[in-house]
């Protein structure tokens, strides 16, 4: 019963796993020290918190968080979304604000929107894999925007790349996944330039808020408000409470919003009421203001010790990483010739330690990236990181 022999959609024939779900299934085994998994640390759930807040949903508001709801969502989550994003001097009404079922969903919104089979649509080169994977399905024709340690280069944005372009998508904190941050002045630059080529660009944010070093700079929704351009502003929950409860939003204007509110309607109606309505109740009152810090100190701990292991164990290879001021990741890269994919098997193997090849994370490149790779700090402990890390070193040696 293993075998399909019926035939599937052209969108369900070319679908693929995601590389770090595959590599996940290897890191159940307890004897493997994961560095490959892009999840939140169980350590920053607020447990107690969420909790409360499904009590008390369903001991006074029992009847409406059981029943459907409006596609737009909660009234009273996407007000609150309102007034967060006022204390930042981003100025936006509930029509502005579409709640989803985490950004997984808002992505394949943003894909449905925009993209038709051979649609151009633009890329920082690497970029997030869980958004390739979901534009994949629509068969766009990616051009990447050329990157260096400062992150995504304005200037890479020509006029011949951008012509005929659907929109650009961009991670400008803590980049997935290089933990890179983009500079203000290039903040500035790229929403500029957006502006000027009539481009929409699509600001996805799940790690602002984990911040550990530095200034916070503002969004590039925020400075379109100022510079002009279409940005759509994607957050999310997963990482500031849980990302099982899989509660994001879409910030965008209000024609775009009300588009999206259609595409979602044909997808699942609306995201769970009851979900949306524990976040509220957990977060009204001020409480990511409070829980917020432990989790960014978390973090800071957990990437330093990451950081001190890689001087230690990596010191005279000849290798670059990069040192983000917040976020989960840790971006390794290695002269051209060393591959990465092919070396991940014998450091599960031999060192019983899994990173993520960088290869997947480039969708367009004229020939495959092999030399980079992904690590993760924030689930493993101190002295597993330390000897993942060391056992890694003794592999590249």
């Amino acid at each position: 019963m293993n075998n399909i022999t019926f035939p599937l959609s052209k969108r369900a024939t070319t679908a693929t796993s995601s590389a770090i779900r595959e590599i996940l299934k290897i890191t159940e085994r307890p004897d493997i020290i994961s560095f490959a998994g892009g999840l939140p640390s169980p350590e920053g759930f607020p447990i107690a918190k969420i909790r409360e807040a499904y009590e008390t949903v369903m001991t006074h508001h029992p009847k409406v968080a059981l029943q459907y709801g409006p596609t737009e969502g909660y009234r009273p989550l996407r007000e609150w979304v309102v007034s967060d994003f006022k204390k930042r001097g981003v100025e936006i009404t509930v029509d502005n604000v579409l709640i989803v079922s985490g950004s997984q969903q808002a992505l394949d919104l943003i894909g449905k929107l925009f993209i038709d089979e051979g649609s151009k649509v633009l890329l920082e080169s690497p970029s997030y894999l869980g958004a390739i994977q979901s534009f994949n399905q629509y068969g766009p024709v990616y051009n990447t925007i050329p990157t260096d340690e400062g992150g995504l280069m304005p200037e890479g944005l020509t006029d011949e790349i951008a012509k005929a372009a659907r929109f650009i998508y961009a991670l400008p904190n803590y980049q997935n996944p290089t933990g890179r941050t983009l500079s203000l002045e290039r903040r500035i630059a790229l929403v500029k330039r957006c502006a000027e080529l009539n481009l929409p660009l699509v600001e996805d944010d799940p790690y602002g808020e984990l911040r550990f070093e530095g200034e916070e700079l503002p969004g590039l929704f925020a400075l379109s408000q100022q510079y002009g351009g279409t940005v759509i502003r994607m957050g999310s929950f997963s990482k500031v409470l849980a990302p099982g409860m899989r509660i994001g939003f879409i910030i965008a204007p209000a024609a775009i919003i009300s588009k999206m509110v259609q595409l979602k309607q044909a997808t699942d109606l609306h995201t769970a009421s009851i979900t949306q309505m524990a976040v509220y109740e957990a977060i009204k009152d001020g409480f990511l203001d409070e829980h917020l810090p432990k989790v960014r100190e978390l973090y800071k701990r957990q990437c330093h010790y990451m950081l001190e292991a890689l001087e230690e164990h990596f010191a005279g290879i000849d290798v670059k990483w990069t040192r983000p001021a917040g976020g989960m990741f840790i971006w390794l890269t290695f002269p051209k010739g060393v591959n990465t994919t092919e070396l991940l098997a014998r450091a599960v193997e031999e060192q019983k330690v899994a990173y993520v090849p960088g290869q997947p994370f480039y969708p367009a490149a004229t020939e495959p990236v092999t030399n980079t790779l992904r690590l993760s700090f924030v689930t493993v402990p101190e002295e597993k990181i330390r000897q993942g890390i060391a056992g890694l070193a003794k592999l590249f040696k």
